[in-house]
């Protein structure tokens, strides 16, 4: 792998230039569907950038003065966890659900879904390898969205469609978790930190289940497998699309839902329980791993990385715990708890007038007073939830300086969150690239939510004060970029 993962003949150590972007979500083109345009319509080819992506690598090239330019793909670059489709002819067993909900985290079906990815992206694939050619450099860094990333034939997949000559194929590196530019800027996508989306083991990231060997999937990328996939009309690229009240889940089901998923309260139990279950019994599941080549594995990850062993073992440390561990906090995520407690309510009462009736005669439509008696009841328990997705979703300022202090570099640049940021976190400068994916408020895919936006890290006007990072917004319309200062300013107005 060395001829992919490239280190003996590119030094990957020093760069004057570095562009970071994240959270690509890159994904195979869903169909228009004729009947309900609405349809997972953010997935459609009509809202593909490659063109965009395309003009950025030209851009990025200007900018640097003909020097040469690492590029870092920091993480959610492919969106496994979003492809729904199944091969024609499949030389493997494709179970119920995966029909449903697409194919298992399994070595040779990931090959299949990035094989398709990259087809459905060729534009920018064949850019990003004259990117390459032109002697730049392009580090993936791992996300929880592309965790299938970890198998070696996927990766060997995605340098085979660059169509790169031998001597540049060392010019593409992969990352477990996180990545060091020019010993001044930590990179990493920043799911480590959020307990519904880490990687529980980012150094051995396999688990072995019925004789199959599997990525582990966590919580929030099971939630958008097993019930996004099947529930079309909710963006996963924006959390306040389907994260809501419940005032508001009724809304959304009688304005868009209603007449093309009438059962769509059978289709979330149903979904909603394979995701807790799967979560729950991935967690206790050991990861996978050679104990011989343990110590090989951390050494082959700060290698590329640019880290050192100690590095690497502290930096795990950092992983916060999964929300897999609390099945209870699971089950309120999903609205399982306030489910259960309505159908036992329900069930209670029904057999309660049932028996009363059996003695007196009363007429069952009685049970409504019951009923309403349990209804303030269940309103207020489910007024007192309250979904911790937020809380979790930003790194902690003691993350920060820990990784600062353990990595000895003063900057530190996160994806995941889809928010920019640039702000000064004690001595860390903290900088977010947010996101270029297919995010919209709506379903009808009229309002953007993403911004395009990236970080850049250029030498200083004084060569004595190294390199600083900007936060900048490539515009396809001017083919120019600027300073996201308006939404840096809210940030640092609410730090």
């Amino acid at each position: 792998m060395d001829d992919i993962r490239g280190s003996k003949t590119v030094d990957f150590t020093y760069s004057n230039y570095t562009a970071i972007i994240s959270d690509l979500h890159l994904c195979e083109a869903e169909p228009v569907n004729e009947q309900y345009p609405l349809w997972k319509k953010y997935k459609t080819a009509e809202f593909f950038f490659d063109e965009e992506l395309c003009q950025f690598l030209d851009k990025i090239q200007n900018m640097s003065g003909g020097d040469s330019v690492e590029l870092v793909l920091n993480g959610d670059v492919f969106d496994f966890d979003s492809v729904s489709s199944i091969p024609e002819h499949p030389p493997y067993r494709v179970t119920k659900i995966e029909k449903l909900s697409g194919l298992h985290p399994q070595e040779n079906k990931s090959v299949y879904k990035i094989k398709k990815i990259l087809k459905d992206h060729q534009g920018w694939v064949n850019k990003l390898s004259e990117f390459i050619c032109n002697g730049n450099k392009v580090i993936i860094v791992i996300g929880n969205h592309d965790l299938e990333l970890h198998w070696p034939q996927v990766q060997q997949e995605i340098v085979k469609a660059l169509k790169l000559p031998e001597e540049f194929r060392g010019y593409v590196r992969f990352t477990e978790w996180f990545y060091i530019s020019n010993k001044d800027t930590h990179i990493e996508h920043g799911n480590q930190y959020d307990p519904y989306c880490l990687a529980q083991d980012p150094i051995n990231p396999f688990i072995k289940r019925f004789n199959r060997v599997e990525v582990r999937v966590p919580f929030g990328n099971l939630a958008t497998r097993y019930m996004i996939n099947n529930m079309g009309f909710f963006n996963p690229h924006v959390e306040s699309n389907f994260i809501m009240s419940a005032k508001e889940y009724i809304l959304f089901f009688f304005k868009y839902v209603v007449r093309a998923q009438p059962l769509l309260m059978w289709t979330w139990i149903k979904t909603a329980t394979m995701t807790l279950f799967h979560s729950f019994t991935n967690r206790l599941l050991p990861s996978y791993k050679d104990p011989l080549r343990i110590e090989d594995k951390i050494q082959s990850i700060a290698l590329k990385a640019n880290a050192t062993p100690r590095m690497v073992r502290e930096l795990k440390e950092l992983t916060v715990s999964p929300a897999s561990s609390n099945p209870l906090l699971i089950a309120r995520e999903l609205w399982l708890d306030r489910a259960f407690i309505a159908m036992i309510g329900l069930y209670v009462i029904f057999h309660l007038i049932l028996y009363i009736k059996t003695v007196t005669g009363i007429s069952i439509f009685w049970m409504f007073i019951p009923l309403l008696m349990f209804l303030p009841f269940f309103i207020f328990y489910s007024k007192s939830i309250y979904s911790d997705v937020h809380e979790y979703k930003e790194p902690k300022d003691r993350i920060m300086w820990m990784i600062s202090m353990i990595t000895r570099c003063k900057r530190v640049v996160f994806g995941h969150t889809h928010e920019v940021r640039h702000e000064l976190i004690g001595p860390v400068e903290h900088l977010n690239s947010g996101t270029w994916s297919p995010a919209f408020k709506d379903v009808e895919c009229t309002i953007a939510a993403d911004a395009k936006t990236f970080v850049w890290i250029r030498p200083a006007n004084n060569p004595d004060q190294g390199r600083v990072a900007e936060l900048l917004r490539f515009q396809k319309e001017t083919d120019s970029v600027q300073t996201e200062q308006k939404q840096s300013a809210k940030v640092l107005a609410k730090a």
